[in-house]
């Protein structure tokens, strides 16, 4: 049950070294060994209460680990000394709820943290948000509500809000699962997007089709481990465990 390795010859730019992470009596993460290079798109799956979500939010920070080291460049940013604020400026999460401020404009839901938590100065806030909303298809939309977009829109300018400091790396959790059916594609065709733009991301998801098409490599999670790890036609179309079989299996049904 180990993790992904970086290509041969490539120096990761994350590394998860026996990450363990616990809620009281409940583990949910065991032990954890991940390698990301520059330029992959690492895909998460497995069901509900496997401990995806939890993974990307102990990159993040959002959640301390109990146990084991995770690395962004070579840094050990599970160092309790080290600036959660600053690590996070270099990594961009986006949730599958969309977070966004419903009585801000689309430019200022995505100016507010680059001002108030990184202070940059609100010209050039508005401008890189600009571009991360033209990036995104979304240019014109800037100064709608959220509530004026469809929710395939305000997950896209989640994600632009996401893009507007050029993150190191790109944690996408389930962000299609909370929309209509209809809806999933744009965000899927724009994830595809960011993947042929060399975007290094790390993506939780259910769409097996999107893993297959845009995936580097596969993580299948059971119990807090990553039980089977490889190339989408490996893990996805060829699993070798029983839990990866049945886990697979209940999609297709």
């Amino acid at each position: 049950m180990t993790g992904t390795s970086a290509p041969a010859g490539e120096a990761p730019l994350l590394r998860m070294l026996g990450v363990r992470k616990a809620f009281g009596p409940e583990v949910v993460l065991r032990s954890i060994d991940l390698e990301v290079t520059a330029g992959q798109c690492i895909v998460l799956i497995g069901a509900s209460g496997s401990g995806k979500s939890t993974l990307l939010r102990c990159i993040n920070l959002l959640e301390r680990v109990d146990d084991g080291q995770i690395l962004l460049d070579g840094q050990d940013i599970t160092d309790p000394r080290v600036n959660a604020d600053e690590v996070r400026s270099h990594m961009g999460l986006v949730f599958q709820a969309y977070n966004l401020f419903p009585h801000l404009r689309v430019l200022d839901n995505i100016t507010l943290a680059p001002r108030r938590v990184h202070k940059v100065p609100r010209a050039l806030a508005e401008e890189r948000a600009q571009a991360a909303l033209a990036r995104v298809g979304l240019a014109e939309k800037a100064t709608a509500r959220p509530d004026d977009l469809s929710g395939g829109q305000q997950q896209r300018v989640a994600i632009a809000r996401a893009l507007v400091n050029s993150p190191r790396l790109l944690l996408l959790d389930e962000v299609t699962s909370a929309l209509d059916p209809e809806r999933v594609g744009e965000v899927l065709d724009l994830l595809v997007d960011l993947r042929s733009e060399g975007v290094t991301m790390i993506v939780n998801t259910h769409e097996m089709s999107f893993a297959r098409e845009v995936a580097d490599q596969v993580c299948f999670l059971h119990g807090g481990y990553i039980h089977e790890q490889g190339p989408p036609e490996q893990v996805i179309g060829n699993p070798q465990t029983t839990r990866a079989q049945e886990f697979l299996r209940r999609l297709r049904t």
